[in-house]
């Protein structure tokens, strides 16, 4: 885990005892710490006396091998699967994996009075998240899925961050297998749960889209009694969503739902709706660009209402909120306007970008970076994005990484579209082509998966102009 991922907020402490009754571990040769425990983390760099350092095992790496080193930082106590030859007292688990889980399960039954929502999806997640925090965090202490910590590994590690004075958590649960989001729910123990849709990211892993629904429905198997689910009204998957929703209460959003936007007026950096509800309808002045967003809007409208809020606070959050980094953040420099939608990228995503890029000033550039996790249908999607950027009124689309060709054989308009290889050879394309219209305005959007680093590219376009 890097720092980003670490909270400098004072934990609730544990005990030696609680470590053990969450974990069902045993204190090796019985030397059992004394103390409150600070706080347990799994990045040897960061540990520190007061903490608990817990040993995962990955494919390439074995924390175990860090053991030593913490202690000698002063760290006093390690979670291990197996002795380790150290001065420092043990906690002996059959599967640190699995025990974290524990431990991130504990805290959350530790902590009644939350009210837990839980949301997946294929795109939107982070998004709609956001406008969650800001509906719930204007009302009381919510606990909010950081970053990534989304999977088996960090849906825990974000349930040890729970205080009492908590009220409200929304947790992003992703999939990248099967059974994860069964595994992930069963922890957060959520009383609203929902899917915002099911497109076409981690294709490589489920072999399809039914396989995603069958991986993402997992979400409504651990809503508490009385709880709620939280479906889409209009995507090819909602009578499959429905019916493995079961016998939960349904509050379903998007066109035809319960939840659903009208008099859509889309601008470049913003959206105006009226914004219909069981509670009643209001206008809405959304401070995000995008029809995607003002559908991830009416996702998080069905949550709060779901979970009890108010539909005047629902609206006030909705148009306080604030999109998270890399996700559609909207930087002028001189006569470039500069889109940061990098965080992430799947093919609905990449698609929706492209329709915000278009309403925006000057000449349209859209960068586009390979995506990832599309498994064997990987040429055939980006030879699909390639075909449909390309018919789009964008002046031109740069694909950039091992997917470029692909892209360009798609397309049938070569005239605008330049695949490059390399981000040094988009680089020099882009330098050239701000150079050549000196003083015409130029919008540019940057995306991709996380791996390519497509932030990097615009920075170093930015430092050119």
């Amino acid at each position: 885990m890097h720092t980003s991922t670490t909270s400098t907020v004072p934990l609730t402490p544990w005990t030696a005892e609680q470590l053990q009754q969450a974990t069902q571990g045993e204190w090796h040769q019985h030397k059992i710490p004394q103390g409150e425990i600070k706080r347990i983390l799994t990045d040897s760099r960061h540990a520190e006396e007061g903490d608990a350092f817990l040993a995962l095992k990955g494919e390439r790496f074995d924390a175990h091998d860090f053991v030593k080193q913490v202690a000698t930082q002063g760290c006093q106590i390690a979670i291990v699967e197996r002795p380790v030859d150290a001065d420092i007292a043990q906690l002996i688990v059959k599967d640190t994996r699995v025990a974290l889980g524990q431990l991130g399960a504990y805290r959350r039954q530790q902590n009644p009075q939350l009210k837990v929502i839980a949301l997946t999806g294929s795109s939107g997640k982070t998004t709609t998240k956001e406008m969650l925090g800001s509906i719930l965090s204007r009302l009381a202490p919510t606990l909010i899925t950081r970053g990534n910590l989304n999977n088996d590994l960090g849906v825990p590690m974000m349930l040890l961050e729970l205080r009492p004075e908590h009220q409200y958590a929304v947790m992003e649960l992703g999939a990248s297998h099967q059974g994860e989001i069964d595994y992930t729910s069963n922890l957060v123990q959520p009383h609203v749960a929902g899917i915002l849709n099911i497109g076409t990211a981690h294709l490589g892993e489920f072999g399809g889209r039914d396989g995603i629904c069958r991986a993402k429905s997992e979400i409504y198997t651990h809503i508490l009694p009385n709880g709620s689910a939280v479906v889409p009204a209009h995507d090819d998957f909602t009578a499959t969503i429905r019916q493995n929703a079961g016998n939960h209460s349904i509050l379903s959003f998007g066109e035809g739902g319960d939840v659903y936007a009208s008099e859509i007026q889309l601008n470049p950096q913003s959206a105006q709706f009226n914004l219909h509800t069981p509670q009643g309808s209001r206008a809405v002045s959304l401070p995000f660009a995008g029809a995607h967003n003002v559908q991830n809007a009416a996702a998080a409208t069905a949550f709060a209402l779901a979970i009890g809020i108010e539909l005047d606070d629902i609206v006030l959050g909705l148009e306080r909120a604030q999109g998270a980094k890399g996700r559609l953040n909207f930087i002028q420099q001189q006569h470039c306007l500069f889109i940061d939608d990098t965080y992430n990228a799947n093919p609905t995503s990449m698609r929706a970008a492209a329709q915000v890029l278009l309403q925006q000033q000057g000449l349209k550039v859209m960068v586009m970076g390979d995506i990832g996790e599309l498994g064997d249908s990987s040429w055939q999607e980006h030879h699909d994005l390639g075909r449909d950027l390309s018919a789009l009124p964008l002046d031109h689309l740069v694909v950039v990484g091992e997917f470029a060709t692909a892209a360009q054989q798609g397309s049938a308009h070569s005239e605008k579209l330049c695949a490059c290889a390399t981000q040094a050879e988009a680089l020099a394309f882009l330098v050239n082509l701000v150079q050549t219209h000196q003083h015409q305005p130029i919008s540019f959007l940057f995306k991709g998966s996380r791996y390519t680093h497509m932030e990097t590219l615009m920075a170093d376009l930015m430092e050119k102009i």
